[in-house]
């Protein structure tokens, strides 16, 4: 493991990356950290790091981590925040963990209306484990398990998070953000900001799914993978907000 090197000249840490060129994951974790910063509750955060490529992310935000097995971070993330309340807990997880083997996790978290920041990062595949095809990939996308594009009559559709998590009555806010120019990810930024709001107000769950590319698995550069999430992605994924209990309760 590379060692973290600091700098007195900068007054800042710095790491080498894990992530591939291109990748969305350190692009989210920038604007995550700015959030953390600019609502000063760096002090308060709890990180649940997930199994995946994120899996080393305490290697870049300096706050408490706990690590989990794939797929249990909401079941974590419940008895951490139950156990210490006065903390901002977070799961930070993709789509192979929350949409595949966590989906039981997330659904029951949420239904439970838990006080807690889902961040769900959104890449229609399974990047750490070689870009096999998952719950979100899209119809007629390739991956190395489904080398002519996912077929709907052999395994189903793309599984939509938020939809899904729609139909249960207790999360307050659940919003689908994407992050291929400027404005998006401004509108990011501010979801995630509202998203630790609501939790810092005891208000209940939320969850902000990240619309993100992998150019390493997707075989394309990042020019290419950005323009795949905007115009091919949002498509399948509408961007916008499904929920907001937060906002029609002022």
């Amino acid at each position: 493991m590379s060692k973290v090197l600091y700098s007195p000249k900068v007054e800042t840490y710095t790491a080498p990356t894990s992530y591939c060129p291109g990748c969305g994951h350190g692009q989210l974790h920038k604007i995550i950290g700015d959030a953390i910063d600019e609502l000063k509750i760096r002090e308060k955060i709890i990180f649940v790091d997930s199994v995946g490529c994120s899996v080393f992310a305490y290697k870049y935000f300096d706050c408490d981590h706990i690590q989990v097995p794939h797929g249990r971070a909401p079941a974590a993330a419940t008895g951490i925040k139950r156990l210490m309340p006065e903390n901002v807990v977070l799961t930070y997880q993709g789509d192979g963990d929350l949409a595949a083997i966590g989906t039981a996790e997330i659904i029951h978290a949420a239904n439970r209306g838990e006080n807690i920041s889902v961040f769900f990062v959104n890449n229609a595949i399974y990047g750490m484990t070689g870009g096999q095809m998952a719950p979100t990939t899209l119809i007629g996308q390739k991956t190395t398990t489904s080398h002519t594009g996912r077929d709907e009559q052999v395994v189903g559709y793309p599984i939509k998070v938020c939809e899904l998590l729609n139909t249960l009555e207790a999360p307050i806010y659940l919003e689908r953000v994407a992050m291929f120019d400027a404005l998006h990810i401004r509108q990011t930024k501010e979801a995630i900001k509202k998203s630790f709001r609501i939790q810092l107000k005891n208000k209940g769950f939320s969850l902000v799914e990240i619309l993100s590319n992998c150019p390493t698995n997707w075989k394309m550069t990042p020019e290419q993978s950005m323009d795949y999430v905007k115009n091919e992605m949002t498509q399948e994924f509408k961007l916008g907000t499904i929920r907001d209990k937060e906002f029609c309760q002022k």
